[in-house]
């Protein structure tokens, strides 16, 4: 990792938490404006190029959070709290992001972020007690992905082998970036056929779905610039509860504007 830059760890946070709500608010908010004047025969194509260009910057945020969830775990003295937190949080923000995104209290189809977080450093602890035991250590993070899969937890095994690509790499920026692009590509692709199996798409639809993941390299425009260090961060309760609170946030919003959820 690059100790001379100028990024620390809660600039990467913030970036991340900013790219996040531009991608919920053209997600949950301007996508309700665009179906709503689309339903009413308005030509919305202006409207769809920028709502294209919102969610392409919001890819940003997932790669950043998968980046600091292995930091997180190279560093914390108790990986035992550290997953707690993240059931705890996937638990508590589960209600919101159904509301935000589905307009209903419990929606079993699909589960928020939290959940894949907490399956992608799982998947490390697994890792890290099973170290020199590579076969046990696959088995392992094959487990974690089909846990995602089942659950359907969002970015799925995606997002897991993404943590999990990140930690392994942690020695080189290079190879954090390789294996990374790979993972969010190939992974993603993978997602898009476990959901969208029964619609019988053409594999050229799957390779044009995961390039618009892609996106999401620009993340490693920042942590090129990463250099190890904290930074003055804001208590962790805060970035925790930014995720629940601003996906009620946006529900609120969409239900003013337009009534619907």
């Amino acid at each position: 990792m690059n100790k001379q830059g100028i990024v620390s760890s809660a600039f990467l946070k913030n970036i991340a938490y900013v790219t996040m709500f531009i991608d919920h608010f053209f997600a949950i908010v301007f996508k309700t404006y665009i179906n709503v004047y689309t339903a009413q025969g308005v030509n919305m194509d202006e409207a769809n190029d920028i709502y294209d260009i919102g969610r392409a910057v919001g890819r940003i945020s997932f790669v950043l959070f998968a980046f600091m969830m292995a930091e997180g775990f190279k560093y914390t003295r108790n990986t035992r709290n550290y997953l707690l937190r993240l059931g705890i949080f996937a638990l508590i923000s589960e209600i919101p992001f159904d509301l935000a995104f589905y307009g209903k209290v419990f929606y079993v189809s699909k589960q928020n972020v939290f959940f894949t977080l907490y399956l992608g450093v799982l998947a490390l602890c697994l890792i890290k007690k099973f170290e020199g035991e590579i076969l046990v250590q696959l088995n392992c993070v094959l487990l974690c992905c089909m846990a995602a899969a089942v659950l359907k937890t969002d970015y799925m095994f995606m997002g897991v082998l993404l943590i999990v690509a990140f930690y392994l790499c942690r020695s080189s920026f290079w190879y954090q970036f390789i294996v990374g692009s790979a993972a969010i590509y190939f992974g993603i692709i993978m997602v898009y056929v476990v959901r969208y199996w029964e619609r019988g798409y053409a594999l050229k639809t799957y390779l044009k779905l995961g390039i618009n993941e892609l996106y999401g390299l620009f993340a490693f425009c920042f942590i090129y610039f990463y250099n190890g260090k904290k930074g003055r961060q804001l208590p962790k309760a805060c970035y925790y509860l930014f995720y629940p609170l601003h996906l009620l946030l946006l529900f609120y919003i969409q239900k003013t504007l337009f009534g619907q959820g």
